[in-house]
C-alpha cells in the first residue's frame, strides 16, 4: 500500500506538470468564507459589517503523498461611499492566494485587486456587479519530478533520461474576472443572496512546454446561493450551494451550518455544520466566534474511490474571518441587512 501510495503521488505530479494549462483552479472547501475567491462582485459585500479580513488554509493530500497540496489564501475588504451614494455603495477589496501542489512543487502565486458597486432597489433587495485584475505566477522544480518514460516498470526512475523538457519553470500573466449578485431581505430574519461570476475571462496562456497549441486557460464559470434564516432567538441557520465548472471538471456542493447565540448580543458564537461535495466527500465544520472574530474548522472525508487510498482523509481546512466597523461611521451605518443576534 505504501508503493502504490508513491506512485500514486508521482502519477499526479505528472499530471499537474502536463496539463497545467487546462486543470482545473484551486478551491476551498469553506468557499463562503473566501468571498472574494467566490466573486468579485462579493468586494464589499457585507450586510452584517463594514469590512472584513479572512484568512484560510487547506492542506490536502497528506495521506498520500510526501508533498501535500497546500492553499493559502488572505483577503480584506471594505465599504466605501456608504454616505456619499443614496441608496447604494462601493466595494474595494484584495486578496493573495498561493497553492503549493505535489512531488515537484507547482507553486502558483496570484494577487487580485477588486472592485464592486452595490446599488439597493426598492427597501428590500440589492444587486451588485464587480471585477477584479490581479497578477499570477506559476512556477515548478523540474528537478523533483518524473515523467512516463522513466518508468521502470516497478517505479519512477530519475535516473532514466527523459524526452520532457520544459521551456520554462516560471510562467506570469494578468488576469480577470468578473461577477454580479443579488440579494433580497424580504425581513430582519429572512436573507437571501445569489451569484454568478467567470474567472479567466481573458484566457490567459500558461505552459510550461514549448507546444504548438495556445495553453489558454479555460474560462471557470462559478455559482452560488446562501441564505440566513433566524429560526430562534439564539439560532440563525445558513444554508449554502455552490457549483462550478472549467475546462470539462466540475464541482458541486451544498450544506448548511448554524450559529447558536452563547450571549445577550452575539458576543459569543458556536458554530457547527456539514456539507457535501457531490460524488467526493463529506465535510463536516465546526467553529467559535468572539466578538466578530469568527475560527473555523473543517474536514473533507473522502466517499469516492480515492478513500481505498487515504482512508477518507481528503483535507483539512482552517478559516479566521474578522468583521468590524468604522468607528467615525457607526453612529450613522445603515440598519444590518442580513439577521442577527
Amino acid at each position: 500500500m505504501r508503493r502504490e501510495r508513491r506512485i500514486f503521488g508521482l502519477f499526479i505530479s505528472v499530471l499537474l506538470c502536463y496539463h497545467a494549462g487546462v486543470a482545473q483552479d484551486l478551491h476551498f472547501s469553506q468557499f463562503f468564507n473566501n468571498p472574494l475567491v467566490t466573486n468579485p462582485a462579493n468586494t464589499g459585500f457585507i450586510p452584517d459589517a463594514d469590512y472584513r479580513l479572512g484568512a484560510s488554509y487547506r492542506n490536502q493530500y497528506s495521506a498520500i503523498m510526501a508533498q501535500p497540496y497546500q492553499t493559502m489564501s488572505i483577503f480584506g475588504d471594505a465599504q466605501v461611499f456608504r454616505n456619499r451614494i443614496e441608496t447604494g455603495w462601493m466595494g474595494l477589496g484584495a486578496v493573495i492566494l498561493q497553492d503549493v501542489a505535489g512531488t515537484g512543487s507547482l507553486t502558483s502565486t496570484k494577487a487580485y485587486a477588486s472592485i464592486a458597486y452595490h446599488q439597493e432597489l426598492g427597501l428590500s433587495s440589492l444587486l451588485t456587479v464587480g471585477f477584479n485584475v490581479g497578477w499570477a505566477n506559476k512556477r515548478i522544480n523540474q528537478s523533483k519530478l518524473t515523467f512516463p518514460d522513466q518508468f521502470n516498470g516497478t517505479f519512477f526512475d530519475a535516473s532514466i533520461p527523459t524526452s520532457a523538457v520544459l521551456a520554462t519553470n516560471n510562467i506570469n500573466y494578468f488576469d480577470l474576472q468578473v461577477g454580479m449578485n443579488y440579494a433580497y431581505f424580504p425581513t430582519q430574519d429572512v436573507y437571501i443572496h445569489a451569484g454568478y461570476s467567470i474567472q479567466h475571462v481573458n484566457r490567459p496562456k500558461e505552459s510550461f512546454f514549448q507546444t504548438s497549441g495556445n495553453n489558454l486557460i479555460s474560462m471557470r464559470h462559478i455559482a452560488f446561493m446562501e441564505a440566513l434564516v433566524k429560526v430562534a432567538d439564539n439560532v440563525i441557520i445558513n444554508p449554502n450551494m455552490y457549483y462550478t465548472i472549467q475546462a470539462g471538471a466540475s464541482e458541486f456542493e451544498l450544506g448548511c451550518n448554524a450559529a447558536y447565540n452563547l450571549t445577550e448580543h452575539g458576543e459569543k458564537q458556536i458554530i457547527a455544520g456539514v456539507f457535501y461535495r457531490y460524488t467526493d466527500a463529506f465535510i463536516p465544520m465546526v467553529g467559535i466566534e468572539l466578538n466578530n472574530l469568527r475560527f473555523t474548522f473543517s474536514y473533507d472525508a473522502t466517499v469516492s474511490a480515492l478513500r481505498n487510498y487515504n482512508n477518507t482523509y481528503g483535507a483539512s481546512e482552517f478559516n479566521v474571518l474578522k468583521k468590524g466597523f468604522y468607528n467615525e461611521y457607526a453612529g450613522d451605518r445603515k440598519q444590518s441587512l442580513c439577521p442577527t443576534f
